[in-house]
């Protein structure tokens, strides 16, 4: 039962975890050219000239590898679809912290660098995660669904 619908979008929520990591998730330039705040998964640097300040944030870095091993192995949970929609649930609440991380670094740090009105850019890294958030939802439901006609099918014997 490996080859059901949601199985497809946990595997695609690993990878969306797995680009996350890699990629940038945030930039806003300075007021000066060369001046750039960068945020990804491990670090939140701030360049002003060519002095380079960096902020380690191991805590988001854990957290989005955990989605993705979490949703990996929710994959393999495909017999026990109540285990699955469980780990999806704990999927859904460490996406809303992570998003909530994102938010605060991004609005409320980045505010304190180059000019208040400009909120940044959110990059690559920032839409995987959103994606993983919908992909979440649509795996759940799909499970949930599943259920339902287990459950449906067994009161018909």
């Amino acid at each position: 039962m490996i080859q059901r619908v949601q199985t497809i979008f946990l595997f695609l929520i690993t990878l969306a975890m797995g680009i996350a990591l890699s990629t940038p998730i945030w930039e806003k330039a300075g007021a000066k050219s060369p001046e750039m705040a960068h945020l990804t998964a491990l670090q939140y640097s701030q360049q002003e000239g060519i002095t380079t300040y960096a902020n380690t944030i191991w805590y988001l870095a854990l957290l989005i590898a955990l989605v993705g091993l979490v949703s990996l192995y929710a994959v393999f949970q495909y017999r026990n679809r109540l285990t699955q929609t469980a780990l999806c649930a704990v999927n859904a609440l460490m996406l809303t912290a992570i998003m909530g991380i994102i938010l605060y670094r991004a609005l409320y740090e980045g505010k304190k660098y180059g000019s208040p009105d400009d909120q940044g850019t959110f990059l690559t890294g920032f839409y995987a995660i959103i994606a993983a958030l919908i992909f979440n939802a649509l795996a759940n439901r799909f499970i949930r669904r599943d259920e339902r006609l287990v459950r449906g099918s067994d009161r018909l014997r």
